[in-house]
């Protein structure tokens, strides 16, 4: 891993990483799951990275329902949580380990708001993009449920996932002011919770005519 400050953890941030996240206004935070479905899938790595270039990977176990810390530092209120695709993550956090994630931006829904020339809004295209860094997605479909014997390549993907995150929030943000989009943008962050509440109780498109 050729980062300069890179640590995995089991179960939960110890108090030295919580303390260090806490001093920070933004973190990226990103998952790995064994599928998409919330109530059969479950939450395998919780990823974090923040300002310093500082990379946490939390090795989740099976059958644990809880990481204090972790907890505490994603319900902080005067901590942005930096997604892409923020919906899913949220909804594995809060059916996994019931955490309620507070103060969220999702470069997903941003970038469809604001990059409105192209119908690519994938991770590795907005990085590519907007960071000019290729992203390596070779490990996308992993067993991340072995957890105790990752290779490297799959650490990597998992850093990756994060490290980008900030950059490309602030490049965002930019693009969303610029086009008198930005108020729109926090109105669908702030209704992220109503719709992770409605996906964890198996509602589909309510919001249709149909």
């Amino acid at each position: 891993m050729k980062l300069k400050d890179f640590h995995v953890c089991d179960r939960d941030l110890p108090d030295n990483l919580y303390q260090q996240y806490l001093g920070e206004s933004a973190i990226a935070v990103d998952t790995e799951t064994m599928g998409l479905i919330y109530q059969r899938d479950r939450l395998c790595l919780v990823q974090l990275c923040d300002s310093q270039d500082r990379v946490t990977v939390i090795r989740i176990a099976k059958g644990q329902t809880e990481a204090p810390l972790l907890k505490k530092l994603l319900e902080a209120a005067d901590i942005l949580k930096i997604f892409h695709f923020a919906r899913f993550d949220l909804a594995m956090l809060q059916q996994n380990l019931g955490i309620d994630v507070q103060s969220i931006f999702c470069t997903k829904i941003a970038s469809k708001l604001a990059r409105t020339y192209t119908n690519n809004h994938g991770l590795k295209d907005v990085v590519r993009e907007l960071e000019l860094v290729e992203l390596d997605k070779t490990s996308q479909s992993s067993d991340w449920g072995n957890a105790a014997n990752l290779a490297d390549e799959q650490l990597r993907y998992a850093a990756n996932d994060v490290r980008y995150l900030l950059g490309v929030k602030q490049k965002l943000v930019n693009m969303l002011q610029r086009e008198e989009r930005w108020e729109l943008a926090q109105q669908c962050f702030e209704a992220l919770p109503v719709m992770v509440s409605l996906d964890l109780l198996h509602y589909k498109n309510i919001f249709e005519h149909h």
